[in-house]
């Protein structure tokens, strides 16, 4: 099957000026990084902040140009499209933000919110079509047709990433990137949005790049997951194999930081040292060896580590992920 969604050695950089004498450097924000999204599935993209995430799902639509590296849309290259052969292509690419309070214009009622890209992509024959459309938008994502006529700040923020969603859905994309799309919201609510994306893959068979933090949701919605360490990915697994037994040290520790809810369960926390390097001065080698219980020196510090397949599908950037130590030490 062919991939919906391929990118092969995607950097994205800034140059940004630091010091009192405005010295230039460069912030490797993302760095070679490779994967795929295939149709109807979802690829949770997780990590600490400022890891990149965020960068790379912007990059991957194109939203931010990518600095290097190649992007396919149905195994066409769009790297280097210019603005109006990309634009018929927005509407298979579409983005829900992670702010539902700055993501919609205050200005603007809901109806003419979702029904912009309606308009742009002329996709309604009259007035009438585009708010039955409209209309029927709102319902599949779980609001009221009379609410068409308020404003965002009517609206709760879960409410309001609902707009954001059906503003997504107008334009019928084949892929998503959902930002972090439940970190603005009460944790009573961040269930329902999720499970309002599934609901929406499993009726259009949409695919999902899900950029989040919190493990256990992507657990919960994700095919494939791809774990993200300062501009570049890590690890990458289908979702059980993953949090069965994750290969890299950083994959480990992130898993076994999130809160156990049975406390008679017991388990083994991996401690990291230290904080996460600025990305305008990584270090050299793997980029994890200041941090990594298991770092082996003169190598782990020095040679920066292939991302390479130990089991099918399952990909790792570690020298010593084939380690028996480490294999031996499955999550509880």
């Amino acid at each position: 099957m062919a991939h919906l969604l391929e990118a092969e050695k995607i950097s994205t950089h800034f140059d940004v000026t630091r010091g009192a004498f405005g010295e230039r450097a460069t912030v490797r924000a993302v760095n070679e990084v490779s994967l795929h999204i295939d149709p109807g599935e979802t690829l949770g993209l997780v990590g600490e902040s400022g890891c990149g995430k965020s960068t790379l799902g912007r990059s991957l639509l194109r939203l931010i140009e990518p600095t290097a590296g190649v992007l396919r849309f149905e195994g066409r290259d769009i790297t280097r499209l210019p603005a109006a052969a990309l634009r018929p292509l927005r509407r298979q690419m579409q983005m829900i933000f992670q702010d539902p309070y700055a993501s919609l214009n205050p200005r603007m009622r809901v109806s003419d919110i979702v029904g912009e890209a309606l308009d742009i992509h002329q996709l309604a024959a009259n007035r009438r079509e585009r708010d039955e459309r409209v209309m029927a938008l709102l319902t599949r994502v779980g609001l009221r047709p009379d609410q068409a006529s308020r404003y965002p700040h009517e609206f709760s923020g879960g409410q309001r990433q609902r707009v954001g969603i059906a503003r997504a859905l107008a334009v019928s994309p084949r892929l998503i990137v959902a930002d972090e799309p439940i970190s603005a919201l009460d944790v009573s609510i961040q269930a329902q949005i999720v499970n309002l994306l599934r609901d929406l893959q499993d009726e259009l068979g949409i695919a999902y790049l899900f950029v989040a933090h919190d493990l256990k949701i992507v657990q919960w919605i994700s095919h494939r997951v791809a774990v993200m360490y300062l501009g570049r990915v890590v690890e990458e697994a289908p979702s059980k194999a993953l949090y069965a037994l994750p290969r890299h040290p950083y994959a480990r520790a992130l898993l076994r930081a999130v809160p156990e809810p049975d406390p008679t369960r017991k388990r083994r926390r991996l401690a990291l040292e230290g904080d996460v390097p600025s990305p305008l001065n990584p270090p050299a080698g793997c980029a994890f060896h200041p941090r990594c219980p298991i770092a082996e020196r003169g190598r782990c510090d020095t040679e920066v580590p292939a991302l390479r397949e130990l089991a099918p599908g399952h990909r790792v950037a570690c020298h010593r992920a084939d380690d028996p130590s480490i294999l031996a030490a499955a999550m509880p």
